[in-house]
């Protein structure tokens, strides 16, 4: 089977390397299609072939408004491009497309096959969330990661229940195997417990909730909080409570590995959204075996409920702290958590599993059978 997954703004090329690597330990023949990733370097292909088909010409800096313009000017070339390339292609799995009004004109005909990271856009522009409604149409079968993400499309956006399929998020395992980069001396200097929020800094995290919770914690342990800024962070940093670390960067993957290894608890104190589904967060903290302390929001019940996290109400900052202190004093607990993430990443949320159920998509939507038959549950 000849499969091309397709990112064309390198979205989540950690995403896109472990499901197109677990499709060719499969069998398939993979090709993944996507575009230079601006902020670093990305893991090699293992077992798939990798062409940078998108924005070649895109200049400025990463995440600007030049780099953001100038991919904009090549977006249409280049999906027409692509539809010749796509004719190589038996299945055609697109993991984001973010000009939704453009490109639910501009897919190639072929199978098709969208993943829904995003339910729908979580700060949409005007006409954005009516136009990924329409492309949901255009495609022949929908992948989430949960059951809540399935029945979100569903019950929300009336979509056919029959084409949404749930294949979870798998662990990143990949990174997991990484040799980890020391971290700066002043971190490495750290002997008491830390608590660890991970990813783009972006206001739908709770990161305020977190920081109002973590004042009501005794001292001992570290709260850092690691990513690159998606908005305005002066003020969290000015107002932040003692034993509080920004690292406010982009982190490389070797890098990542050193801060999961280092953390003792995984926090995601997001606030309530009904657009989201999974987060690569997470994932990674399962492939790391890390405890988590989970908003309970979008699928993260689901992962919670194997054992690896702990759900609190979202906005509930007294919950929040409530919990992450009984976890910091209780290392059996968080032992048994540590087991629990690691059996799920071997298991139902392993990239194995994820490709053995994409690929029985694909078979469907090939013509093998109705892509909108009905869908045994979700391990």
């Amino acid at each position: 089977m000849r499969v091309q997954v397709v990112d064309p703004s390198a979205f989540t090329p950690p995403y896109d390397h472990a499901l197109c690597a677990a499709l060719a330990r499969a069998g398939a023949d993979v090709e993944l299609i996507t575009s230079r990733f601006a902020y670093g370097s990305v893991a090699a292909p293992d077992g798939y072939a990798l062409r940078e088909h998108f924005y070649r010409h895109a200049r400025g800096a990463a995440g600007g408004r030049l780099r953001s313009m100038t991919k904009l000017a090549e977006h249409v070339p280049d999906m027409l491009r692509y539809r010749q390339v796509s004719r190589a292609a038996d299945v055609v799995h697109f993991q984001w497309l973010d000009v939704q009004w453009l490109d639910r004109r501009l897919l190639p005909r072929r199978p098709l096959v969208l993943t829904a990271h995003d339910l729908l856009p979580r700060e949409p522009r005007p006409g954005q969330v009516s136009a990924q409604r329409r492309l949901y149409d255009a495609v022949d079968a929908l992948v989430v990661h949960s059951g809540y993400g399935r029945a979100q499309l569903v019950q929300e956006l009336g979509l056919d229940p029959r084409k949404v399929h749930v294949i979870h998020h798998g662990a990143f395992e990949h990174l997991a195997r990484l040799s980890p980069q020391p971290l700066d001396a002043d971190l490495e200097r750290v002997t008491g417990p830390v608590v660890l929020f991970f990813g783009l800094l972006r206001p739908y995290k709770g990161i305020d909730v977190l920081l109002d919770a973590w004042r009501a914690l005794p001292a001992g342990s570290e709260l850092w909080i690691v990513g690159r800024p998606r908005m305005d962070i002066a003020a969290l940093r000015a107002g932040a409570p003692p034993r509080v670390r920004f690292i406010s960067r982009y982190v490389s993957d070797a890098e990542l590995a050193s801060f999961f290894r280092r953390a003792e608890i995984v926090v995601l104190p997001y606030t309530r959204t009904d657009r989201f589904d999974q987060s690569g967060v997470l994932a990674t903290a399962l492939a790391f075996a890390t405890p988590t302390v989970l908003s309970d929001v979008g699928g993260f019940g689901e992962v919670a409920a194997t054992g690896a996290g702990v759900v609190v109400p979202p906005g509930d900052a007294a919950a929040l702290a409530a919990t992450l202190g009984e976890l910091l004093r209780d290392e059996d607990r968080r032992m048994r958590m540590a087991q629990a993430a690691a059996a799920a990443a071997a298991g139902p949320y392993s990239w194995d599993e994820a490709a053995r159920r994409t690929l029985k998509l694909y078979e469907q939507v090939m013509g093998g059978a109705d892509p909108a038959a009905p869908q045994s549950a979700p391990s």
